[in-house]
C-alpha cells in the first residue's frame, strides 16, 4: 500500500489531471446518464476550491498590498492591470466579432427545435460598479462578494502601510495566514484528479460528443478564436514581444492550472491555483499575484467577450439581421462590458449575452431562442473559455509584475516538472 501511494505522489500533479481527463472522457462515453451518480465527488472537489476562496482573497490582498510599503505602487500597478484587461478584451470580442464574420455559424443553423431560454436581466454596469464598496465587509465576505472583498482588503493593507511600525504584528499574522491557506490549497490540489475525472465523465456522459453535432459550427469559431487569441495577444505579443520570455515555458508553468480551469469552468474556482503557479512557475512575486489576480479572475473575461462576439453575430445571422459599421462597433464596445460584467460562475455569460443583441434590434423572444438553443451545450463551451481566462490572467499578471520589476527570472526559467 506504501508503495502504492509512493508511486501516485510521484507522478507529476498535471500529469495525473490530464489521466483523470482522459479517463473520464471513457467513461463517461460508456457510463452515459449514470454519472449522474458520481457527479458529487466533482461538486465536492469544487467546494472544496470555493472554500478557499475567499480567506486567500482576503489574506493575500492585504498582505501584498501592505507588503508594497508605497500607496503610490498600488495606483501604478492598479493601473497598469486594468488598462491591460481593458485592451486584452477588446482584442478578444473584436476576433469574436471578426471570425463570425467570416465563418458565417450562424448561416443554415435551423433552430425551430430549440427550447426558448430564460433571459436573465444583465447588472447595469453602474450597479456593478456600487456593488464594489461593500456597506458591510463582514457580509461581504459571507456572500463571498469578490470585488467587495478585494476593495476592502486594499483599504486595509493601505491602513496597515499608514500605522507603519504599530502595525506589524497585525501585517505578520496576515503573512502567516496566507502561508496556511496556500499550505491547504496544496492539500486540496491533491483531490483534483478525483474531482476532475467525475465532472469530465458527467459531462461526457450526459452531453455525448454527438451532441455537438448541432452547434458544431459556434464551437469551432469559439475554438479557433481561442487558440488565435492565446498564441498571438498573450503568446507573441505580451510574452515573446514584450517582455522577451518564452511561451512555451509559460504555458508549461500554468498547466495545472489551465486543467482546473477547465473541468471546473469557474474563474474564480480556479483562483488558488492560478495563485499557486504565478508564484511558485512563473516568478510572480506575491505583491503583484495576490492584486492583479484576483481582480483577473472578476474582471478578466476575454474567453467570454470571444464566445459573446461570435453568439451574438450567429443570432443575428440566423435571423437575418443586416448589420452596419456602427452596429458592429457598438457590439465590440458593448460586448467588451458585458465580459467585465460577468459572473465568475460556469454558464455566467450565456443570460448577459442578451445586452448585446439587444444594441442591433434582437427582439426579446429571438433572443430566447438563441439562448435555448446555445444552453444545452454551453458547459463544455464554458470549459474551453475559462481557460482562456485564466491563461490571460497570468499573462497579464506577467507583465504587471515585469513592468514593476516584482518577477523572478530564475523561477520562471527553472525547468518545469515533468
Amino acid at each position: 500500500m506504501a508503495n502504492a501511494f509512493a508511486a501516485w505522489f510521484g507522478i507529476a500533479l498535471w500529469k495525473r489531471i490530464v489521466g483523470a481527463m482522459a479517463l473520464g472522457v471513457i467513461v463517461g462515453s460508456l457510463w452515459g446518464p449514470g454519472t449522474e451518480s458520481i457527479l458529487w465527488i466533482g461538486d465536492l472537489f469544487i467546494r472544496l476550491i470555493r472554500m478557499l476562496i475567499v480567506p486567500i482573497v482576503f489574506l493575500t490582498v492585504i498582505s501584498g498590498v501592505a507588503s508594497m510599503g508605497d500607496p503610490a505602487k498600488l495606483g501604478s500597478l492598479g493601473i497598469k492591470t486594468l488598462l491591460l484587461f481593458l485592451a486584452t478584451s477588446i482584442a478578444a470580442i473584436s476576433l469574436g466579432v471578426a471570425l463570425a464574420v467570416i465563418m458565417q455559424p450562424g448561416v443554415g443553423a435551423d433552430l425551430s427545435n430549440a427550447v426558448p431560454g430564460t433571459v436573465q436581466q444583465a447588472v447595469p454596469i453602474g450597479d456593478r460598479l456600487m456593488s464594489i464598496i461593500p456597506a458591510n465587509p463582514i457580509a461581504a465576505l459571507a456572500e463571498g462578494n469578490v470585488l467587495a472583498i478585494i476593495f476592502f482588503a486594499v483599504l486595509l493593507g493601505v491602513g496597515l502601510i499608514a500605522a507603519g511600525e504599530a502595525a506589524r504584528p497585525l501585517t505578520d499574522l496576515f503573512e502567516v495566514g496566507v502561508t496556511v491557506v496556500l499550505r491547504i490549497t496544496g492539500w486540496v490540489l491533491e483531490i483534483a484528479p478525483f474531482g476532475v475525472f467525475a465532472l469530465i465523465a458527467w459531462v461526457s456522459g450526459t452531453l455525448g460528443l454527438t451532441a455537438f453535432l448541432d452547434v458544431f459550427a459556434v464551437a469551432a469559431a469559439l475554438l479557433i478564436g481561442s487558440l488565435i487569441h492565446m498564441v498571438f495577444v498573450y503568446g507573441a505579443l505580451i510574452l515573446r514581444f514584450s517582455l522577451k520570455l518564452s511561451p512555451l515555458k509559460f504555458i508549461l508553468g500554468i498547466r495545472e492550472a489551465l486543467l482546473v480551469a477547465f473541468s471546473t469552468s469557474s474563474s474564480t474556482s480556479t483562483l488558488p491555483v492560478t495563485l499557486t503557479v504565478a508564484e511558485n512557475n512563473l516568478g510572480v512575486r506575491p505583491v503583484v499575484a495576490s492584486t492583479v489576480l484576483p481582480v483577473g479572475a472578476t474582471v478578466n473575461m476575454d474567453g467570454t467577450a470571444i464566445y459573446v462576439g461570435i453568439v451574438s453575430l450567429f443570432g443575428a445571422q440566423v435571423f437575418g439581421f443586416d448589420l452596419t459599421a456602427a452596429d458592429y462597433l457598438v457590439i465590440v464596445f458593448t460586448g467588451a462590458l458585458v465580459s467585465i460584467a460577468t459572473p465568475t460562475v460556469p454558464s455566467g455569460s450565456l443570460f448577459l449575452m442578451a445586452v448585446v443583441m439587444e444594441t442591433f434590434g434582437m427582439a426579446p423572444e429571438q433572443i430566447a431562442i438563441v439562448v435555448g438553443f446555445i444552453l444545452a451545450f454551453d458547459r463544455p463551451l464554458d470549459m474551453w473559455r475559462t481557460v482562456v481566462n485564466i491563461c490571460g490572467d497570468l499573462a497579464v499578471s506577467t507583465m504587471v509584475a515585469k513592468w514593476e520589476d516584482e518577477f523572478d527570472q530564475e523561477v520562471f526559467d527553472k525547468p518545469s516538472a515533468s
